[in-house]
């Protein structure tokens, strides 16, 4: 194959066969000395069959942070490769540099760096590795089929996991979770509370929690203590329907889920309580159940990461049939989705009593703040302003009504914006935590 330098080459020709006498045959000969010099590029290129080549690098990263993998080529033929490399990633890998140009000796092997910022989180693979060898005056080049491309690409995807902004709230929620350990052991039993461990007696404790009988065993005072609840069951159920894809400021409502998701789930496992997921829109996308502490909530976010929304409307009978035919035993239940009118009248409102009945139900829905403005829109002569903050207002009070009509179906309901909406989902588990109502 020839390349541009080829074309810029007989273009520079073009001119000479007017100044010589013999047009065609001056013309004829730059033709043929710029054929001959692509033949000799084309022969002396080195062979591509001789290339070998791997990866490696970052499998795993978080949304808005940078990855970096090595593509190493190795040189196994017997003669010298001068190469010019593309490495494609998919678009939403933001990979750079793509295009690299290496010079190897026989058995010589060089690497190539290529840094990825994606921009969207799942998974984002490398498409193909082209590889071209190049001839000494550039004029020509070896490629093979893009098949025997793809055949040669060594394989690689990273996850990228969803952005987790509420991360910076963490410690303040640990901290009030540790506050709540202590409090509970300081005033002795109580709701949400279980039997911990037998201890001396101390000067200050409440003789209320004197055990006379182990006491008597022991042939010494000793109380009993107590802690809050552990193995509680959390179910983390996100709706992954048509509303999920909404934007909510920057991003998808889904994310805003996702990143609550993660805050609740990261709090509930030190509080050493049992966190499940359950991804679901026309069908079940994600489940993580079972396993240890230390295994599961790795699972939870790598489950997250491969979270889309689909253009399909939410079939809450599966969540119920899920939830009502596998658990029998009491849970926190939090439904991440949309207080929306029209979807909760058809989708959850019929099967929201069921799952209270049996479960301690939470419905949390992340309010778009570009509503609030337009329904605080200043009065204005035009008439277009007045007619979008009433259109705004009347967005705002369905979603009161249906916020009610939830609590009133035994749901209790977290509505906040984007910037409180996963502290606020945290707060609601630690009160009911704290007063035994998980």
């Amino acid at each position: 194959m020839i390349t541009r330098r080829f074309a810029v080459l007989l273009a520079a020709g073009v001119p000479l066969p007017a100044l010589l006498g013999a047009p065609w045959l001056a013309f004829a000969a730059v033709l043929v000395l710029a054929a001959a010099l692509a033949l000799v590029d084309l022969l002396v290129a080195g062979p591509l069959d001789g290339l070998r080549l791997r990866r490696a690098g970052d499998r795993t990263v978080w949304l808005g942070g940078a990855a970096t993998t090595t593509l190493t080529v190795v040189n196994t033929a017997e003669r010298a490769v001068r190469l010019h490399l593309r490495d494609s990633w998919v678009p939403s890998a933001g990979a750079g540099p793509l295009r690299h140009e290496l010079d190897l000796a026989p058995g010589a092997e060089r690497a190539v760096t290529t840094t990825l910022r994606p921009t969207r989180h799942g998974d984002r693979r490398a498409v193909r590795v082209t590889l071209r060898s190049m001839g000494p005056f550039g004029l020509a080049y070896r490629q093979r089929r893009r098949d025997w491309n793809e055949a040669v690409t060594p394989p690689w995807t990273l996850r990228v996991l969803p952005r987790f902004p509420s991360r910076r709230i963490l410690p303040e929620k640990l901290a009030r979770l540790r506050v709540l350990d202590g409090s509970v052991v300081a005033r002795g039993r109580g709701h949400g509370t279980e039997f911990d461990v037998l201890r001396e007696y101390v000067m200050g404790d409440d003789v209320r929690s004197i055990d006379w009988r182990a006491s008597a065993r022991h042939q010494d005072v000793v109380v009993r203590t107590w802690r809050p609840e552990r193995d509680r069951r959390v179910y983390c159920v996100l709706d992954t329907g048509r509303t999920s894809a909404v934007r909510i400021g920057d991003a998808p409502r889904l994310d805003a889920a996702i990143d609550a998701a993660l805050l609740l789930a990261v709090l509930a496992d030190r509080a050493d309580d049992r966190v499940d997921l359950l991804a679901l829109d026309t069908a079940v996308r994600a489940r993580v159940e079972g396993g240890g502490h230390r295994a599961r909530l790795p699972r939870l976010i790598d489950a997250l990461a491969s979270l889309e929304p689909a253009l399909a409307e939410t079939d809450f009978t599966v969540l119920a049939r899920e939830l009502l035919r596998r658990d029998r035993k009491r849970s926190l239940v939090v439904i991440f989705t949309a207080l929306d009118t029209a979807p909760m009248i058809e989708g959850l409102l019929p099967v929201l009593p069921r799952l209270a009945a049996r479960h301690r139900v939470v419905v949390a829905g992340v309010r778009d703040p570009a509503v609030s403005r337009l329904a605080a829109l200043p009065p204005h002569p035009r008439a277009v302003h007045v007619h979008t903050a009433a259109a705004a207002e009347r967005v705002l009070a369905e979603r009161d009504r249906v916020r009610d009509v939830l609590r009133r179906s035994g749901a209790s309901v977290v509505d906040a914006g984007v910037d409180t909406f996963a502290g606020r989902v945290a707060d609601l588990y630690l009160l009911l935590k704290a007063s035994g109502r998980l």
